[in-house]
């Protein structure tokens, strides 16, 4: 699995929706399809309802190294040959243009179809992902959606400054699901034989757009395995912005150092609670450390000793809680307990030597160009009133559109779909508990855990970040345990990951379905699965 990768721009963390890297090979999955060898010829593709096929484009590559395009970059190598065939969709009288780019081997396909979701605002992968598949033997796919790269937002607003309803329909939703109708055309063109088993994989907007699927096109896929996930898009990206108004409204602008501090006495505070010292959080929500124990601590930072204050501390007691209407009423879940809390509250001197909030760009941007429509709006003046105003805004003008929120996955399921999630309890940028809520609310509709058990599974991982498990925080093989679900029905009990603990050190740990938790058995090495089991989450 590759990292998540940083970039950045103006001193601002871009920590990237990240691209997420599938692993099971053919093998690992239990290869189910006689190998094949390809031609690479372009394809007769049959155009998706509401669409033209403007153009279809083969050519075969030599693999080798294949370099990550745009803001994420990354590389991977030992690539084989493949043909590349692009296919450029258009909806009539809409203006336009989503490339769907589907990549196959052309030996030793192993008879599986991947499609491969996006980070922030772009839609789909960079190369990455698709030379990861390829070298596991999978056909794979993705789309652009006719939208840009991770921070290209050049699409949203068009001449008359309105936001461009075609394609946001896109990016939320059907060109993901035209993609997987054009991606299975081309396989089955260049391969002559369809693919046995189709996959969903994403993370972050991939996950998000995994979850889209389940929902509005539950026979895209036989599997998706949606990490991350960015559902209650509408909610979460304005609830985001909530540090940024916290640090600007108290006036309080704490160093990312002072911020870590606070962290990392949480997370020594809240260790023991599964029963031993390990540098893990193994259940996040009974973790209620008060940042106010910091008041008069010292704290070393780049050589200059600083006192937490008050203020200080209030501030992030008020980002942990969450943002909430003036009245007091809970609008969403704040920055969790254990996780990054500079990548959304960081701040920096100006020119002039004033210390300002440097918000995360993706939800900034949501608030510029999708809410005010004005891309020189100043989120340093935005109150606590009219964050409220905006988050509701934002609720009424989106939900329907790319809220990927609604419970009934009664279709998915009939369908025989499985749906696998894991999602860090310490993400900086989606806080777990709308997954886990999200969750509640398909048991709930669909008749009770057992039955949801059967197709839908949720992994919460300690102390992981946003997309962590990609590698810069441990390592799950969730498509390994997708593939076993589906095509030989072994429910994944577990989901077996290497874990980072507070200490920096790799741990192995098998990372409990949803609501049950780890716990030390009492004896054995901490650093070792084996020594945990799964229980019932502790009622607090």
């Amino acid at each position: 699995m590759k990292k998540a990768l940083t970039a950045l721009a103006a001193g601002v963390p871009l920590v990237a929706a990240a691209v997420y890297l599938p692993t099971a090979s053919a093998d690992e999955a239990g290869n189910t399809a006689t190998a094949t060898t390809a031609s690479c010829a372009a394809p007769s593709v049959k155009a998706p309802a509401g669409t033209e096929v403007e153009s279809v484009t083969a050519v075969r590559r030599a693999g080798g190294t294949i370099h990550g395009t745009g803001l994420l970059g990354g590389d991977v190598s030992g690539v084989p040959a493949f043909c590349d065939v692009t296919v450029t969709l258009t909806h009539p009288g809409e203006g336009d243009h989503a490339k769907v780019q589907t990549w196959l081997p052309l030996a030793k396909w192993n008879g599986r179809f991947q499609a491969l979701g996006g980070s922030a605002y772009g839609a789909g992968d960079n190369g990455v992902g698709l030379g990861t598949a390829v070298k596991n033997g999978y056909a794979v796919t993705t789309t652009d959606a006719g939208v840009g790269d991770v921070l290209d937002t050049s699409w949203v607003l068009n001449s008359k400054g309105q936001v461009d309803r075609s394609a946001l329909k896109n990016f939320a939703s059907r060109s993901q699901h035209e993609a997987a109708a054009v991606g299975k055309s081309v396989v089955d063109g260049v391969y002559s034989k369809r693919a046995v088993y189709s996959y969903f994989v994403g993370c972050s907007t991939g996950g998000r757009q995994g979850y889209m699927e389940a929902q509005a096109y539950p026979d895209d896929y036989d599997g998706i395995l949606a990490d991350a996930p960015g559902i209650n898009w509408d909610e979460f990206e304005v609830a985001t912005l909530w540090p940024q108004v916290v640090l600007n409204n108290e006036k309080t602008y704490p160093t990312d150092c002072e911020f870590k501090a606070f962290t990392d006495a949480a997370v020594k505070a809240c260790d023991t609670l599964d029963g031993v010292k390990d540098g893990l959080v193994n259940d996040a929500s009974r973790c209620d450390f008060d940042p106010r124990r910091l008041i008069g601590t010292k704290v070393l930072c780049d050589g200059k000793e600083l006192t937490v204050t008050a203020a200080d501390a209030a501030v992030v007691r008020k980002i942990w809680d969450g943002p909430r209407t003036a009245s007091g009423k809970k609008l969403w879940s704040g920055v969790p307990i254990g996780a990054d809390l500079s990548g959304l509250a960081h701040s920096a001197p100006d020119t002039d030597g004033t210390v300002k909030g440097q918000p995360f760009q993706v939800p900034a941007l949501w608030a510029q160009l999708f809410l005010k429509k004005d891309p020189s709006f100043d989120l340093t003046k935005i109150t606590y009133s009219e964050f409220t105003k905006l988050f509701q805004q934002s609720q009424a003008e989106y939900d329907k559109v790319i809220g990927t929120d609604d419970p009934d996955l009664s279709d998915f399921r009939r369908s025989g779909g499985k749906l696998i999630t894991w999602h860090g309890q310490a993400d900086q940028f989606i806080p777990a508990q709308g997954t886990v809520q999200y969750h509640q609310q398909v048991e709930r509709k669909l008749g009770g855990s057992k039955k949801v058990d059967d197709f839908y599974r949720l992994f919460l991982a300690p102390n992981t970040a946003h997309c962590g498990l990609n590698g810069q925080d441990g390592s799950a093989d969730g498509l390994a345990a997708l593939t076993s679900w589906v095509e030989h029905g072994k429910a994944p009990e577990t989901l077996p990951a290497t874990l980072i603990n507070a200490s920096g050190e790799a741990v192995d740990r098998d990372l409990c379905a949803y609501p049950e938790v780890s716990r030390y058995k009492g004896h054995g090495d901490p650093s070792l699965a084996a020594s945990f089991r799964c229980v019932a989450p502790s009622r607090h």
